[in-house]
């Protein structure tokens, strides 16, 4: 995505003030998201083992960044593009109870990311992971969770205002669903960006299902790991995916903004299937793998949060370095800079 320069831009903050609301916003929300959905805060790694599986694929092209540890032969670490698959483990090594489970901050490196707006070098998010019942494993059950978050971001958004009152809310009152499959319907002559541009402006929230099959022109809508949301599986309306993205309007740069990505997880079922589909059955033997596909592993919901990106939104911000501290190419901070937009 090209950079973005809106037009008479205003910030609505000045710098340490912003820090301040930062502060608010990350503290208020992990409370409200735990309370919505049941769930304890627990440490995570910032690295995990090579080899093991357990590190996030995310579209199965990105390179993790890797070290050796000196103090194990040499072995090799990687560190975490998201904490998918290990927090599945977690519930599983702490028993959760379904209807409850964990929350933790993520913190993540992505070299491959183009640096503008909405990208950065420095990932970081609230990885949540819930256990539910084998009852649960349907359309409705992830509705519910859907709109149990989007509540949370509309308390923030509300909260945000009472102390900042010139920062007013855009949010709608109800997200809108919808499949990926829908929106190639609507739109056959547009890109999956474009399409999604259309629903998020027209609903101002919409929660894309079906994130990672193939569509009915032989494309995903986006690419998702095989391993960790259930894309492959028929839902209650008749399309594939237990999964999708939470996507609102950004007014302040009139593009779709992503906040979430989140899902039901595979079952061993599910995950055999789509280690084929991607023609990686390879992943079986690894550890998480053949753990999961032994039925070691409970069937659960989950997904991440984007601290910087929640921040960003709700304070109207026009560039993710404006609450959070990363590296930006020199060209890009000249031009932020001449358009009052100070990066961090």
């Amino acid at each position: 995505m090209p950079l973005i320069i809106p037009k008479k831009y205003k910030r609505k903050l000045l710098t340490e003030t912003t820090e301040i609301a930062i502060k608010q916003i990350k503290e208020k929300f992990q409370t409200a998201l735990a309370e919505a959905l049941k769930l304890r805060r627990v440490t995570a790694p910032l690295f995990v083992e090579a080899g093991t599986g357990i590190n996030d694929d995310l579209n199965g092209t990105e390179h993790a960044v890797g070290f050796t540890i000196d103090a194990m032969d040499g072995r090799r670490a990687e560190v975490v593009h998201s904490l998918a698959k290990w927090k599945r483990a977690k519930l599983a090594a702490y028993d959760i109870a379904p209807g409850f489970g964990i929350y933790t901050d993520m913190n993540a490196i992505r070299t491959f990311e183009d640096l503008d707006n909405l990208h950065s070098l420095y990932v970081d998010q609230w990885d949540w992971e819930k256990t539910i019942a084998e009852a649960d494993r349907n359309l409705d059950y992830l509705k519910k969770t859907v709109r149990e978050i989007y509540g949370a971001i509309k308390r923030i958004e509300d909260i945000i205002f009472k102390i900042y009152p010139h920062i007013t809310p855009t949010l709608p009152d109800e997200i809108t669903f919808i499949h990926s499959q829908e929106l190639l319907d609507r739109y056959p002559d547009l890109t999956p960006r474009q399409r999604e541009a259309e629903a998020a402006k027209k609903y101002g929230a919409v929660f894309i299902i079906g994130i990672g099959d193939r569509l009915s022109d032989g494309e995903p809508h986006d690419g998702r790991a095989p391993d960790y949301d259930d894309w492959s599986t028929p839902n209650a309306d008749g399309y594939n995916g237990l999964n999708g993205d939470i996507i609102l309007w950004n007014r302040v740069l009139g593009i779709p903004f992503e906040i979430s990505s989140m899902g039901i997880r595979v079952s061993p079922e599910s995950l055999a299937r789509q280690l084929k589909i991607r023609g990686c059955e390879e992943r079986a033997q690894l550890a998480f793998h053949r753990a999961l596909l032994a039925g070691e592993y409970p069937s659960s919901i989950g997904g991440g949060i984007g601290q910087s990106r929640l921040c960003m939104f709700i304070l109207q911000k026009a560039h993710i370095g404006e609450v959070q501290a990363s590296i930006w190419p020199h060209d890009q901070i000249e031009l932020c800079h001449q358009a009052g937009i100070d990066l961090l």
